[in-house]
């Protein structure tokens, strides 16, 4: 019988990867339907997220932490590195891909990255290729050929620009799971994350101001949607994440996070009635496929956290 403390964790990691794949869905719909500035609304998510995830730290223990990781100049120069290359570019390249194509095809190339790490440990450590390698690699290549073609070569049923900001998302969020492990390996995540997300915005805030990227009025359904993907897509789903990793074990909550994509398909297709093909529903179960069997083999895909990309 499960106990209810795994009862909660289960539904923490769930209802945190839902959020997040709806999330992104929830952006397409303010991309397309109401032209809301790309810039502006990574801007604006990653400030307002990141606040709010340092403000649940000042009220928790060892609260500081927030001014301690500034304190060791080579801890500070990771956590900027981290902040532009790993958070910001995950965040504004995934947002990019989105408003060139959809959250589904979008979330689903990110979903790329252990296939990346993977190849990372490869050339960096000479490992041997496993069968669990093999099948993955064959899988990720016959996904991401069935979505972007729908069967065949004649016209790609995804933008170029989509799958170029797509298949980059993928990258830097390989990056920005292999370079964050000496700074959870120090600090709590709230406070690493949290510091992430706002120096991220202050930096594409310096190139894009939101004061001139704004948009001219914002409706009241174009704020319940922001709402939802500042809260509920991006600070509630992490939030829900690490709160799952008091009782389950990361093994665990990486699989069941697999929920993101299928949560991002499902409303895309039904929500905002795009077309999905059945070889993309094929290309989907391939990539949902990758991440299962990289999470549920003995050798993570992700790394720990001695085992970081030196920056």
């Amino acid at each position: 019988m499960i106990s209810n403390n795994r009862k909660k964790g289960l539904f923490f990691v769930i209802t945190g990867a839902a959020f997040w794949g709806v999330g992104g869905t929830v952006a397409q719909k303010l991309f397309q339907s109401y032209e809301v500035n790309v810039d502006w609304l990574v801007v604006v998510r990653l400030l307002l997220s990141g606040c709010i995830l340092l403000l649940f730290k000042l009220f928790s223990k060892n609260r500081r932490e927030i001014i301690n990781i500034w304190k060791e100049p080579s801890t500070a120069i990771r956590l900027v590195v981290f902040s532009v290359f790993g958070m910001l570019a995950v965040q504004y390249t995934y947002m990019a891909s989105i408003h060139h194509g959809n959250a589904a095809v979008a979330t689903l190339l990110q979903y790329l990255s252990p296939i990346m790490i993977m190849l990372y440990y490869l050339v960096t450590r000479k490992m041997r290729l496993t069968k669990v390698d093999v099948y993955t690699a064959i899988l990720a290549l016959s996904g991401c050929f069935f979505l972007l073609t729908n069967g065949t070569l004649s016209k790609l049923s995804v933008p170029i620009p989509a799958v170029v900001w797509g298949v980059l998302s993928g990258l830097v969020a390989a990056f920005y799971t292999l370079s964050a492990g000496s700074l959870l390996k120090k600090f709590d995540s709230l406070v690493v994350v949290g510091w992430a997300m706002i120096i991220g915005g202050l930096c594409l805030n310096i190139v894009e101001p939101i004061w001139r990227t704004a948009p001219a009025s914002i409706t009241a359904v174009q704020l319940i949607y922001l709402v939802f993907v500042i809260l509920f897509g991006t600070m509630i789903a992490f939030w829900f994440y690490i709160k799952s990793l008091e009782t389950l074990m990361p093994k665990e909550a990486s699989l069941l996070g697999s929920i993101e994509p299928l949560a991002a398909c499902l409303t895309t297709v039904f929500w905002l009635n795009m077309p999905f093909g059945l070889f993309q529903w094929l290309g989907a179960a391939c990539i949902i496929s990758v991440v299962l069997l990289l999470t549920s083999s003995k050798r993570q895909a992700a790394p720990s956290a001695s085992d970081d990309i030196p920056i």
